[in-house]
């Protein structure tokens, strides 16, 4: 008889409720991301310079902070660490709009509160991917990433367009107002899972830097997982490049209005939905293996749609459709690609260095951004918007050199540990 397939995570209590915790999270996180930059720009008349310095802070903590971060979320309860860590960002951005709708915002006090959001996110980011492994399993980690990146997505699309329609009757730190409740809401979900963790014994821990090193040693000795990290990290460092200037382009450039340009998220954000309910399908179609380098370098001509809306719109496309295309298109390839290389490196990793592990590989890969957000500021300052998008679609399509070029093109399955641990001793590329 054949084997009984097992029941969707939907069914299992505890997964449900980081399910719903982590959906709330998410979108409050995408309303901040649509509020904050609007506000910014339209408010405060940031200039390029401005926002991609505010695009660093956002992200500073993973460079600063990023190594430390896995090996005290190994030491510490995972469920606490979320909970705190969505009680801190919802308590910053309440300070936030406070102070804004008493007339003291500014471009510092974005800043701020950009660098405290973006350490809270490091610990919040670093213990969630740790926690999963051990909440439903190994053999059900590649369903349990796929639908936190559905949900993930889906807060893509709802936000923004929700975003767009209330910055028509509200203001934006109203809007950041509404984060708040969806990160306290997070918390409160969070706080109804019961498992118990087992932490290591304070007698088996070693000096602080002896872990982290472990953590970073892991990485750097897998030879398939290197190739991973590199091309993620180069992606991010170009798409922060973008990003930096992305709302500028989009209302100045362009000359969108906020709801059109949360109509353009939104619908770009399906693309992820998409790639996130299909991700073991094309997995299992193309390989497991294989989908890693294919998806990655089907992002470069996806992303080159962003400044090509501004020929494009010459010749009778609206803007918004060239932006949506390229949204549909890149956000569909990044989450098929984060679902590939995410569950292979939660399956090949001991559980005991999970969190140094993931720590490690943002470290590395996020600690990109906030050198692309400063970059994307400077390059917008020297050479212009447009020049500096056609720089960082550029970079986008060479940031999968690392990856097609590796044994995994030709690989369908990718290796199970051991098999890793022998290719890495053997010094395989």
């Amino acid at each position: 008889m054949p084997t009984p397939r097992p029941r969707s995570l939907a069914f299992h209590r505890n997964f449900r409720q980081l399910w719903i915790g982590d959906a709330l999270g998410q979108f409050g996180a995408q309303l901040t991301g649509l509020a904050l930059p609007v506000y910014a720009v339209t408010h405060l008349a940031a200039t390029e310079w401005q926002m991609g310095a505010l695009n660093a802070a956002q992200t500073a903590a993973f460079l600063v902070i990023g190594l430390p971060a896995g090996a005290w979320v190994d030491r510490m309860r995972k469920r606490r660490t979320l909970i705190v860590a969505d009680l801190v960002r919802a308590a910053v951005l309440a300070v936030v709009v406070a102070l804004a709708l008493a007339g003291h915002a500014s471009m510092p006090l974005l800043y701020a509160a950009g660098l405290v959001l973006s350490a809270a996110t490091v610990f919040f980011d670093v213990a969630h991917q740790s926690y999963v492994p051990g909440l439903v399993g190994l053999d059900r980690i590649s369903e349990g990433n796929s639908k936190l990146q559905a949900t993930h997505s889906v807060a893509m699309v709802a936000a923004p367009a929700a975003g767009g329609a209330l910055l028509r009757v509200i203001s934006a730190p109203a809007l950041i107002g509404v984060t708040v409740v969806t990160y306290l809401a997070s918390a409160v979900f969070l706080g109804r899972i019961r498992q118990e963790e087992v932490l290591p014994r304070r007698e088996d821990r070693r000096p602080l830097r002896v872990e982290i090193a472990e953590g970073l040693q892991f990485v750097v000795r897998q030879p398939l997982l290197r190739r991973i990290v590199a091309c993620t990290s180069i992606g991010n460092l170009f798409n922060a490049v973008s990003s930096a200037l992305l709302v500028i382009y989009a209302l100045r450039v362009l000359e969108l209005d906020e709801v059109g340009l949360g109509a353009v998220f939104s619908a770009g954000a399906v693309g992820g939905l998409l790639g996130a309910v299909v991700a073991d399908r094309c997995a299992r179609w193309i390989g497991e293996g294989r989908i890693v380098p294919v998806s990655a370098l089907a992002m470069g001509p996806a992303f080159a749609l962003v400044p090509l809306a501004v020929p494009l719109a010459e010749v009778g496309i609206p803007p918004e459709v060239t932006l949506i295309t390229n949204g549909v298109l890149f956000s569909f390839a990044v989450v098929v690609y984060n679902v590939a290389q995410v569950s292979f490196r939660q399956r090949l990793c001991p559980p005991a260095l999970l969190g140094r592990m993931n720590a490690s590989v943002r470290f590395i890969v996020w600690g990109t951004v906030p050198l692309g957000g400063l970059l994307g500021g400077w390059l917008g300052t020297a050479l212009g918007v447009i020049p500096t998008m056609w720089i960082a679609a550029a970079g986008t399509l060479l940031s999968a050199l690392p990856v097609v070029l590796s044994p995994l093109i030709r690989m369908r399955e990718l290796p199970t540990p051991d098999h890793a641990a022998a290719a890495a001793v053997d010094g395989a590329p």
